[in-house]
C-alpha cells in the first residue's frame, strides 16, 4: 500500500463524497496530502483521522473561485515540498433546463466548476514545470458526453473540464505532466441522497432504484471506486496515460445507446 508514497497530493472539495474517498485511499498509499474545501469542521476532522492512521494530512480553509487566495495557498504548500498530485474536484450541480437556468446559476457553476479548476491548475503548473514531473486529474462527468435532461448549465461546465483536460495535456506533456479526467455517472454520494429526499419527498426509496438503473450495471457506483481509479491513474503505474477521458459509469456512455 505505498503506490504514493512520498507524493504530495492536494485535493479540492476534500471533505465529502468522492473528494473524502480519493482522500482516504490516497493517504492509505502513503501520500501526503492537502485537503482543501470550504468546509472546515468536516475538513479538519478528516485530517486529523488520516493523519492519525496512516500519514499526513492538513487541512486548508479555501474558496477555489479565490484566485489571490489559491495562489498564495499553492505557493506555500510548494514552497514546503512541492506538489506532485492535483486532483480538481471541487464542483457543484444545478438542476434545470435551458429556460430554467438564471443568469445567476450559470455564473455560479462557472465561478467554482470551471474557474476553480484554472485557478487550481494553473497555481500548480508553475511549481510542477520546475520538477520535471506532476499528475492533474480533473473531475468531470458523463453530462460531457451525452444530453441529461435538466442539466444545462452543469453539463455545459463538465464540457469544459473535458476540454481544459486535453489542453494542459497537449501543452504540458513536454514538461512531464500527466492531465487526465474522469467521467462518472451516478456516484451514491451524500449529494444524491439530499438530491432525492427534496425532491421526492416520500418516494425516496422509489427514486433511488429508478435512479440506480439507470446504469446498465444496475446500481450506482461508490465513491470507493471512483477513488481507486483515481489513485490508480496518478500513481506511475498510469506513467504512460495523458490526455484521456475516462468514464466510470457502470456502462452508461455505451450501452444504453
Amino acid at each position: 500500500m505505498d503506490e504514493l508514497k512520498h507524493k504530495i497530493a492536494v485535493i479540492t472539495g476534500a471533505s465529502s463524497g468522492i473528494g473524502k474517498a480519493i482522500a482516504e485511499k490516497m493517504s492509505a498509499e502513503g501520500a501526503e496530502l492537502y485537503l482543501l474545501d470550504r468546509d472546515t469542521l468536516q475538513g479538519e476532522a478528516l485530517a486529523a483521522e488520516l493523519s492519525s492512521k496512516t500519514g499526513k494530512a492538513h487541512f486548508k480553509a479555501c474558496d477555489v473561485t479565490n484566485t489571490q487566495e489559491i495562489e498564495a495557498l499553492f505557493e506555500e504548500i510548494a514552497a514546503k515540498k512541492g506538489i506532485d498530485i492535483l486532483v480538481n474536484n471541487a464542483g457543484i450541480a444545478h438542476v434545470g433546463n435551458l429556460e430554467h437556468t438564471s443568469e445567476e446559476d450559470l455564473d455560479r457553476l462557472y465561478q467554482v466548476n470551471i474557474k476553480g479548476i484554472f485557478n487550481c491548475s494553473k497555481a500548480a503548473i508553475t511549481q510542477m514545470k520546475t520538477k520535471g514531473q506532476g499528475v492533474i486529474l480533473n473531475l468531470a462527468s458523463i453530462a460531457a458526453s451525452v444530453g441529461i435532461s435538466d442539466r444545462f448549465a452543469y453539463s455545459m461546465t463538465k464540457g469544459a473540464v473535458r476540454a481544459m483536460t486535453y489542453s494542459i495535456a497537449k501543452d504540458y506533456v513536454q514538461y512531464g505532466i500527466r492531465c487526465n479526467c474522469i467521467s462518472p455517472a451516478r456516484i451514491h454520494t451524500p449529494f444524491v441522497d439530499g438530491f432525492i429526499s427534496k425532491n421526492y419527498p416520500g418516494q425516496e426509496a422509489e427514486m433511488f432504484e429508478k435512479l440506480s438503473k439507470t446504469q446498465p450495471i444496475g446500481r450506482m457506483g461508490t465513491p470507493e471506486e471512483v477513488a481507486d481509479f483515481a489513485t490508480f491513474l496518478c500513481s506511475d503505474k498510469a506513467r504512460f496515460l495523458t490526455g484521456t477521458d475516462y468514464p466510470i459509469d457502470g456502462g452508461f456512455l455505451t450501452l444504453n445507446s
